[in-house]
């Protein structure tokens, strides 16, 4: 369960083993026992009695902005990370395996974008032929990704980069065919959106970023070193890696929310600059779909697990992977 905090005025604090959320409704209570993580936004307010209390049952504490990104995080030392799982990552980094691994992650999320689309409905012969073309073109990217060779990430870091992003376009753009035409839109625009479907897509982005950062932690493992994204100063830039395996997710979550229609001005506002804004009914809604569809049970490697779990698995087994290279 997580305690969501994103109405202004709404505080978060302790009653013994309990938090309190109070709110213009009233006051509600809630067992510490249960809770996996907080998020907070800004106008909501928590006390130090209920950060200690979330300290003790290890349960993080995220603060979020406006866009869904976590901007800060709390979380208790008993994650610790050991030595041989950092001095591993630092060498593993430079190693030529570090390439292997990062092609693999961009070949997985091109094959994740063409399942995607293969999933969608096409309603004529015009929107299949393109939807066939766009997942052909994906193929001859991930073939290309495949070949590339170098000693280490750098020697072939731009081409890397640059085939992923082109890859995206190609796949956005597709999407988009089957998305209702009032929520199309004409590119991936990012901080700010520029459309409804993007303010969806960021804010859904932002969630997954945070939970991804925290499985990582809890394994021990350095989010501010990253393998292809690793110049970004102060930034976790492992995430922006490991984000690359489960992105799909979000697509399809934001996808099945503007193709059942039921998108209104009520969920977004839109400023003189022109860029779109979730509002609280429109977090709320991506929120809990996002959260309903990460609980869902599925199949990796033979195990059955729910999908947020998965991600915790496969953030253990990336540690056990670098304590190998120290």
């Amino acid at each position: 369960m997580e305690l969501i905090l994103n109405t202004f005025g709404t505080s978060l604090s302790r009653d013994n083993e309990g938090f309190v959320i109070t709110h213009k409704d009233g006051r509600q209570r809630i067992p510490a026992d249960g809770i996996k993580s907080i998020q907070i936004s800004r106008g909501a307010q928590i006390t130090s009695d209920a950060v200690m209390l979330a300290i003790e049952n290890e349960i993080e504490v995220l603060f979020m902005d406006k866009g869904g990104m976590p901007i800060g995080r709390i979380w208790s030392p008993k994650y610790g990370s050991i030595s041989t799982i950092r001095k591993g990552q630092l060498n593993f980094t430079f190693s030529k395996d570090a390439l292997t691994w990062i092609k693999d992650i961009i070949r997985r999320k091109i094959e994740n974008q063409q399942a995607l689309l293969l999933m969608m409905n096409a309603t004529g012969a015009d929107i299949e032929r393109k939807r066939d073309k766009a997942i052909s073109r994906l193929e001859d990217y991930r073939t290309k990704i495949a070949t590339v060779d170098g000693e280490v990430i750098s020697d072939v870091a731009a081409q890397l980069r640059g085939w992923e992003g082109v890859a995206s376009k190609i796949y956005f753009e597709a999407l988009n065919l089957f998305i209702p035409e009032e929520y199309r839109f004409d590119g991936r625009s990012q901080h700010p959106a520029m459309d409804i479907t993007n303010a969806f897509l960021n804010y859904g982005y932002g969630i997954l970023y945070g939970k991804i950062e925290g499985a990582l932690i809890k394994a021990g493992i350095d989010p501010y070193v990253g393998v292809l994204h690793r110049d970004d100063y102060n930034r976790p830039v492992l995430v922006y890696d490991v984000i690359e395996l489960y992105r799909v997710w979000v697509d399809y979550v934001v996808y099945s929310l503007v193709a059942q229609r039921v998108v209104t001005e009520e969920y977004y506002s839109v400023r003189d600059d022109g860029s779109y804004w979730l509002e609280g009914l429109g977090r709320r809604i991506l929120i809990q779909s996002l959260n309903d569809y990460l609980e869902e049970v599925i199949s990796v490697k033979s195990v059955s697990r729910s999908r947020l779990t998965q991600i915790q698995l496969y953030a253990t087994d990336l540690a056990q992977q670098f304590k190998r290279y120290e």
